[in-house]
């Protein structure tokens, strides 16, 4: 008996640019999360400067955040737990990143960080300052959107830990509202209950900061 002949056709991932441009930036998801979570084994054996570690690791989240942007990126992705589901992805540490949006060294600075007797740190007070009324100002205009809150507050953050190293009244609530508007959709915005309550937490820190440089 004559068997057939086999019909061998290549199968192709994607059959359109458009398809290959999504799954190449899946890919590229992909790849920034395995790359985030062995920075951070990396980072907590010492085995990276912090310097270095900040940098990476804030390009990184960057990175991640821009590729998601993308309408039918982020459709296809759903969320993290998702993409890690699919694609058996054990990353805790990079989870845990992604959900805080900032590096390490930005919600838990190190001792290093210059003391208030440094002979810069005037202009660094005051760049702190600035940053702390620019964020309750665009409050008080009413500007609740994520993509509008979250770099003035990461701003607050940063410059802040320039400053000072020390903890505060009021520090804590910064890092978690930046946890929360990390959390939302880019044009999400905050609640008129939630955007007092971010009012008043934001001037209770601004309070407490100041008290540290007495």
């Amino acid at each position: 008996m004559k068997l057939p002949k086999t019909v061998h056709r290549e199968v192709k991932l994607a059959e359109t640019r458009a398809e290959r441009d999504l799954y190449d930036s899946l890919a590229e998801v992909f790849s920034i999360v395995i790359t985030l979570d062995e920075l951070e084994k990396a980072y907590l054996k010492d085995a990276v400067p912090e310097s270095d570690y900040t940098e990476i690791c804030d390009r990184l989240l960057k990175q991640y955040k821009a590729i998601l942007a993308d309408e039918g990126v982020a459709k296809a992705f759903v969320d993290l737990d998702t993409f890690k589901n699919e694609w058996d992805m054990e990353v805790p540490r990079a989870t845990e990143r992604i959900r805080i949006g900032l590096p390490s060294t930005v919600t838990a600075p190190s001792i290093a960080t210059p003391s208030s007797n440094s002979g810069s740190n005037g202009t660094l007070i005051l760049e702190a300052t600035q940053d702390f009324i620019t964020f309750l100002d665009a409050l008080k205009l009413g500007l609740l959107a994520k993509d509008q809150l979250h770099p003035l507050l990461s701003d607050v953050i940063q410059s802040v830990n320039k400053v000072t190293d020390r903890d505060f009244e009021g520090r804590g609530k910064i890092v978690q509202w930046l946890i929360t508007l990390n959390q939302m959709k880019a044009t999400e915005e905050l609640s008129e209950d939630q955007a007092r309550e971010l009012e008043l937490d934001m001037n209770s820190a601004y309070q407490g900061f100041k008290a540290t440089l007495k």
